[in-house]
C-alpha cells in the first residue's frame, strides 16, 4: 500500500452543492434589514358593512322594546280607566240603593202614622229600588268581574224582594191582633233585606276588590269615591228580630191622626263609662287614675229610657286638658229599643293625651226627639292620665 492509497480525500464536502431542502430553509428565514416607522395594522375593509349591520339590528331590538312597552303601558292605563269607570257606575247604583235603606229606617221608627201609610210608604221604597235594579242590569262589567256583578245584581233584587215582602205582609196583618204572630212575618221579610247586605259584602265588594288588587288597580274610582264603594241597607241589624218589628207595629197601631206624637215617653239616659282594654270604670265623683294603651276605647253604655225605639242617635266623647286642649271624638247608636241598655264604643287616635295633668271625660248622648228630661243626657268624669 502506498502513501497514495492511505491518504483519504475529503473535498467531496466542500465542493457538493446545497442540496434543495437547504435551499428552501434558507428562503422561509426572513432577512434582516434596517427597521423602519411601524404602520399601525388596518381593520379589514370588509368588517365595516358588518360592524353597520350589527349597529341597524340593536337599533331595531331597542325600538321593538320601547314599543312594546309603550302598548303595555297603555294596556294598563286603558284597563284600570275600565275598572274605575265601572265601579263608578256601580257606586251611583250602591250609594241610591243605601239611601233607600236609610228612608226605610225612618219610615219603620217614625211617629204618628198608621200602617196603611206604612204600607204604602214601603212600597214605594221597592218600586225606587227596582229602578236600581234596572240601572246595574245596563252596566256592562269587565270580563274578570262578570261573577261579581251578577251578584250587585242578586243583592238588589233580594233588597227588592225583601221590601215588596214587608209592604204584603203589613198587609196581610193589618186586621190581625196577634202582634206576636204579625212580628215574626214582618222580621221573615226583613231578615231578606240583611241577606242582601251579606250578599254584597260577600260575593260583590270583598271579591271584587282582591281582582283589582290582582290586576294592579288602586285609589279611587273616576269619580272620586272608594273604588269599591259600600252599600249597606239596613242601618240596624237589631231591627230584623221579631221583637223589633212587634214594637214597630205597637206603635204603629197606637198611633191616631188627632195625635202624631203618639208613642208615649221618650228619652234615653247614659248608665255607665269604662275605658278599655283594662275595664276601667269613671266616676263623676272622684278622680279615676287611668292608663292609656295603643288600643284604648271607651265604652258608653246607653238606655233607651222610653216607649219607643230610637235610632241614629249621637253620642259625643270630649277629653278636656287642664294642658294640651281637648281630644274630641264620637260614635252613632243605630238602634235601640225601648228599656235596652247598649255599649256605644268611642275610639280613634288618643296620642295627644298629656299625663300627670288633670283632665276631664265629658260624654253626651243627643237628646232624641220629644225627649223632656236631658239632665241624665250628659256626665262629666275627672279623671288623671297615667304611664303606669
Amino acid at each position: 500500500m502506498t502513501e497514495h492509497d492511505t491518504d483519504i480525500d475529503f473535498d467531496f464536502f466542500e465542493d457538493e452543492p446545497p442540496t434543495q431542502e437547504s435551499s428552501r430553509t434558507e428562503g422561509l428565514i426572513p432577512r434582516r434589514g434596517p427597521r423602519g416607522p411601524q404602520r399601525p395594522p388596518r381593520a379589514p375593509t370588509n368588517l365595516t358593512p358588518l360592524l353597520r349591520l350589527v349597529g341597524l339590528i340593536a337599533f331595531a331590538i331597542l325600538v321593538v322594546v320601547l314599543l312594546v312597552f309603550w302598548i303595555q303601558s297603555c294596556e294598563a292605563s286603558s284597563k284600570e280607566k275600565t275598572y274605575k269607570n265601572y265601579m263608578s257606575k256601580v257606586s251611583e247604583v250602591a250609594g241610591s240603593s243605601q239611601q233607600i235603606g236609610k228612608q226605610l229606617n225612618q219610615v219603620l221608627l217614625a211617629q204618628g202614622q198608621k200602617e196603611a201609610q206604612l204600607e204604602q210608604k214601603i212600597s214605594g221604597l221597592a218600586r225606587q229600588e227596582q229602578l236600581d235594579v234596572q240601572r246595574a242590569r245596563q252596566i256592562t262589567p269587565p270580563g274578570t268581574l262578570r261573577d261579581e256583578h251578577n251578584a250587585l245584581i242578586q243583592a238588589l233584587e233580594y233588597r227588592v224582594s225583601g221590601l215588596n215582602g214587608l209592604a204584603s205582609a203589613l198587609a196581610a196583618t193589618a186586621q190581625s191582633k196577634d202582634t206576636t204572630r204579625a212580628g215574626a212575618l214582618l222580621s221573615a221579610q226583613m231578615q231578606r233585606l240583611l241577606a242582601s247586605d251579606v250578599v254584597y259584602q260577600d260575593s260583590f265588594k270583598a271579591p271584587s276588590a282582591e281582582q283589582l288588587n290582582r290586576q294592579g288597580v288602586t285609589g279611587t274610582n273616576a269619580s272620586g269615591g272608594p273604588l269599591v264603594p259600600d252599600s249597606n241597607f239596613l242601618q240596624s241589624a237589631d231591627l230584623v228580630t221579631p221583637t223589633a218589628m212587634v214594637t214597630v207595629l205597637s206603635r204603629i197601631r197606637g198611633a191616631t191622626k188627632t195625635s202624631p206624637s203618639t208613642g208615649g215617653l221618650r228619652g234615653t239616659n247614659i248608665e255607665s263609662v269604662k275605658v278599655l282594654p283594662a275595664g276601667t270604670e269613671l266616676s263623676t265623683s272622684t278622680q279615676t287614675k287611668v292608663v292609656p294603651s295603643t288600643n284604648m276605647t271607651f265604652q258608653v253604655m246607653v238606655k233607651n229610657s222610653g216607649d219607643s225605639q230610637e235610632s241614629s242617635i249621637p253620642v259625643t266623647l270630649r277629653i278636656v286638658q287642664s294642658q294640651g286642649g281637648t281630644i274630641t271624638k264620637r260614635a252613632r247608636i243605630d238602634f235601640i229599643s225601648p228599656g235596652e241598655t247598649k255599649p256605644v264604643t268611642v275610639g280613634g287616635d288618643f296620642s295627644a293625651i298629656t299625663f300627670a295633668a288633670p283632665a276631664t271625660v265629658k260624654v253626651e248622648v243627643q237628646p232624641v226627639q220629644g225627649e223632656t228630661n236631658t239632665s241624665n243626657n250628659s256626665a262629666d268624669y275627672p279623671v288623671i292620665f297615667s304611664t303606669g
